[in-house]
């Protein structure tokens, strides 16, 4: 049987990768972007390696565009068994120097469009009986002083993460795990934070025995240390 993963925001760096590593295993990819067409090279790549890949556009930010994006995903892929959630904003600034109307839209795009992606693939996952909900953490949401010029993201993955360790908790008697990859560094090829050595973590998530489930996966750069 076909096996759909959803990657919301699917850019170019750890989305792209996550997608890669699902492919891999056999999964077919719904891939989501705020524009459908900056994603043809990865639908070619996954396409490459026999799967099936159809790119959607949506503002992440806006709850109605995603509702109306997930009903589409549905009737044309079918149900979802992982949605990886990966959207965020990096706006670097002084402190207190971006508007508050800039800010809740980061929020937005980082929190809200999390729930909302959540909430619209929860109710097949509880019917059928499983799934996996993964996110895309940041180390600012455990060194938040670091993040003194993107006050904003360290808000945003700050929120994200509590969201997530709750979901662990709240979605385990749908046997629907919901874990996230917390990145501790910059995600950049070649390094230590290579995003195809970082989206190795999200299928170990995935793939975790429920009795052995965990809610986050610390990478470090060296290791992805669970907690």
């Amino acid at each position: 049987m076909t096996k759909l993963c959803i990657v919301a925001a699917a850019g170019p760096g750890m989305g792209a990768a996550i997608a890669r590593r699902f492919a891999r295993e056999g999964f077919d990819l719904a891939l989501i972007s705020r524009r459908a067409e900056a994603l043809d090279p990865l639908v070619r790549d996954i396409e490459s390696m026999g799967r099936s890949a159809v790119a959607y556009a949506c503002d992440l930010s806006d709850d109605a565009r995603i509702e109306a994006t997930f009903e589409t995903i549905t009737q044309t892929e079918g149900d979802a068994d992982v949605l990886v959630y990966n959207g965020a904003a990096w706006n670097d600034g002084a402190p207190l120097s971006m508007p508050a109307t800039s800010f809740h839209n980061d929020l937005a795009l980082c929190v809200t469009g999390a729930y909302a992606c959540v909430r619209a693939v929860y109710p097949a996952m509880k019917k059928r009986g499983g799934g996996s909900i993964l996110f895309t953490g940041g180390g600012l949401a455990l060194q938040p002083a670091y993040g003194t010029r993107v006050l904003s993201l360290v808000a945003g993955k700050s929120a994200l993460r509590g969201l997530g360790l709750a979901l662990f908790e709240a979605l385990k008697p749908d046997n629907i795990h919901a874990g996230q990859v917390t990145i501790a560094g910059v995600v950049a090829p070649g390094t230590a934070f290579d995003p195809d050595r970082i989206a190795d973590e999200y299928w170990s998530l995935h793939t975790q025995a429920p009795d052995a489930r965990q809610p986050e996966i610390i990478f470090s750069g060296n290791q992805g240390t669970k907690s």
